[in-house]
């Protein structure tokens, strides 16, 4: 249809009126001033069905309230024994044990004791009983029926085949942090936590509209003229893709008063509005007229230099953002990718999008069985050099490990290992992973989670790998980390932590911790009695079993203090947390062992005190202006920090 005169004249008259919101700025700027009006920060919190959380972002940091695993369980088929009773087993001279009347199978609990020359049968899962500390597989063993007995022919190693209790995710220590993508191993995490519910970050409802009298939707007859409109239907799936759940008003004629009816009805119903088309110089584009009235502080942005992209238009009418897309496709998703893309993932709580495999070094030898191809998890870090990859030490029963691991890399079946500065090519774990602003590796305290959930709200991740306070040092001598927590007595001095440290490190004051014998309340062994006293006690008690911790914690170093050489019952149960002590302790597999008060509370335990130690963080001395690390040893000094660690039991330095 061809345009009369004074239409045709009123429509060059808009255009003329239209060139004057065609002001080009740079893609910085562009960017800066869509940041200035539109918070790019996570939307409020709402409650869903675990079924239903895939996908989601966590809204709050979540704390295992159970330990997991929740027992002390076998990890092949066999029997559960004292490691003691196997020494010297080989073939052709076993070790012959008496089977105790009953089989552990899995949900089973123990009813009796393994005593000296006793063996109970256990299936794989099954609860480890009182007086084993050693699992030999079923293959390494003859039965003999007449005696009821089994003959082992290799000798057991203290702790073999035994997952300790929470030895995966201890109770109170929180397993998963906000803002992180659930995908299937976070579901898996929070069902092993017995979890049906979590808070999530709600998703942006954003709602599409494409403009433009040519345009058909798909499966329409196509008009001569016309084109099927693809904008929408690709820009609702980018939506979706990028954590946002798409509204389609579908397509909205070159009509004036019907485009702001769209508009409107799209703002009420959104927390984002996309438009593609109707926003260039063109006769027929109305939609930045219409912005102006919608709401403060109206276009913030008209005309960006971008190639494709130039006419993109950024707006805000009443705190509500609109972005009006270029009407070609390859320009309309260029520029969604490029502004609209964050916008949606940070409401949605979701990181930038990145690649789905990187290069990184290895800090250290990874050793694996020559003949099988082996993928190992890993955690990337980011050093002055450029990326490494760290591979996490939790095996095959691990839910922790997915969490934790940023990908994985393959050791070749023919290699019997990689070497310390091999490049690995690491497969990414979902979209939009990346490495931790901040690594922390050494011993764990509830007190830590309550400052990385601070540095967290300050917009740096972090991540914490727990291997005791000599492995964190010594994981940051080789660069592999930017703190080590640590609480380590130096015995020449009497001093916690400082005297350890080596060239080009310094120290960072933490809290202070009071470690003390746990034990069951009412155990006349230890209820009233000086610590001191009750390790006599019990050393002389040959049924008084303890738990101990693993070489490398600053825990194990006072307890090898308190015991003086000797080796009660039970020594060889070395758990790597404060939490496995006590519920061992709590669960009646044990009678005494050490852990920290705050842990004793938390378990309803009976605490002998035994020192008051320091947990404090080492760091480079060079990298002490790094961002995060900043962040973190700043966070030390706040007030609501010490009030934090304080309200949780500790004394924190600088405290009165």
């Amino acid at each position: 249809m061809s345009i009369a005169g004074d239409d045709f004249a009123t429509r060059l008259a808009q255009a003329a009126r239209q060139e004057q919101f065609l002001n080009v700025v740079s893609r910085e700027e562009a960017h800066a001033r869509f940041r200035a009006a539109v918070p790019h920060v996570a939307l409020g919190d709402e409650t869903i069905p675990l079924a239903e959380a895939l996908g989601r972002v966590l809204a709050r940091d979540v704390a295992s309230p159970i330990d997991v695993p929740p027992f002390d369980r076998a990890l092949v088929d066999g029997f559960a024994l004292r490691a003691a009773d196997t020494e010297g087993a080989r073939d052709g001279q076993p070790r012959a044990l008496t089977l105790n009347a009953e089989i552990l199978a899995c949900g089973v609990a123990p009813a009796l004791a393994v005593a000296a020359g006793t063996a109970t049968p256990i299936a794989t899962g099954g609860m480890i009983p009182r007086g084993a500390d050693a699992v030999v597989m079923v293959e390494r063993t003859e039965f003999d029926a007449p005696t009821r007995s089994v003959e082992i022919v290799q000798a057991a190693r203290p702790g073999q085949f035994i997952g300790y209790a929470g030895a995966d995710m201890a109770a109170g220590e929180t397993v998963l942090r906000r803002g992180v993508p659930i995908t299937a191993r976070e579901i898996g995490m929070l069902a092993a936590c017995g979890l049906d519910t979590v808070a999530v970050v709600r998703r942006p409802r954003v709602a599409v509209l494409s403009t433009g009298d040519e345009l058909a939707p798909p499966g329409a007859a196509l008009p001569p003229g016309a084109i099927y409109d693809s904008n929408g239907p690709i820009v609702c799936a980018s939506v979706t893709e990028n954590g946002g759940r798409a509204i389609p008003f579908g397509i909205v004629r070159d009509e004036e008063a019907a485009l702001e009816s769209a508009l409107r009805a799209a703002m009420a119903a959104s927390d984002l509005v996309v438009l593609s088309g109707g926003t260039s110089k063109g006769a027929g584009d109305v939609s930045h007229r219409i912005l102006q009235r919608l709401g403060q502080p109206g276009i913030v942005v008209h005309g960006v230099a971008l190639k494709p992209g130039k006419p993109l238009c950024l707006a805000v009418a009443d705190g509500t953002p609109i972005v009006v897309l270029p009407g070609f496709p390859t320009s309309a998703m260029f520029t969604f990718h490029d502004v609209v893309v964050p916008l949606i993932r940070a409401l949605a709580g979701l990181p930038p999008r990145e690649e789905t495999h990187v290069e990184a070094t290895l800090p250290q030898r990874v050793a694996s069985e020559q003949g099988r191809t082996e993928f190992v998890m890993a955690s990337l870090g980011q050093t002055k050099a450029g990326l490494v990859a760290l591979p996490l030490p939790k095996g095959s029963g691990s839910v922790t490990a997915f969490s934790q691991a940023d990908g994985f890399f393959a050791v070749p079946a023919a290699r019997p290992g990689l070497e310390a500065g091999e490049t690995v090519a690491v497969t990414r774990l979902g979209a939009g992973v990346r490495p931790p602003d901040l690594t922390i590796i050494g011993s764990h305290c509830v007190g830590l989670d309550r400052m990385v959930g601070r540095l967290a709200e300050r917009g740096y991740r972090a991540r914490t790998l727990w291997v005791g306070s000599a492995g964190g040092l010594a994981a940051l001598a080789r660069g592999e980390c930017d703190l080590a927590a640590m609480h380590l007595l130096d015995p020449e001095t009497g001093r916690y932590n400082e005297p350890l440290l080596r060239e080009g490190m310094a120290l960072a004051p933490g809290w202070g911790r009071r470690q003390g014998i746990v034990h069951r309340t009412g155990d006349v062994r230890f209820e009233g009695r000086p610590a001191a006293e009750a390790v006599g006690v019990i050393r002389a008690d040959p049924d008084a079993v303890m738990v101990n911790r693993n070489t490398g914690s600053g825990t194990r170093a006072l307890v090898d203090g308190l015991l003086a050489g000797a080796r009660p019952p039970g020594f060889f149960n070395q758990p790597r947390s404060h939490n496995a002590v006590a519920a061992a302790v709590a669960q009646g597999r044990a009678d005494w062992g050490v852990a920290i008060a705050t842990v004793a509370r938390a378990y309803g335990l009976g605490f002998l005190p035994l020192t008051d130690e320091r947990y404090d963080f080492a760091y480079r001395i060079a990298d002490r202006e790094r961002p995060a690390l900043a962040a973190f040893l700043d966070l030390l000094d706040e007030p609501e920090s010490r009030r934090l660690l304080a309200e949780a039991g500790f004394a924190p330095a600088g405290s009165a």
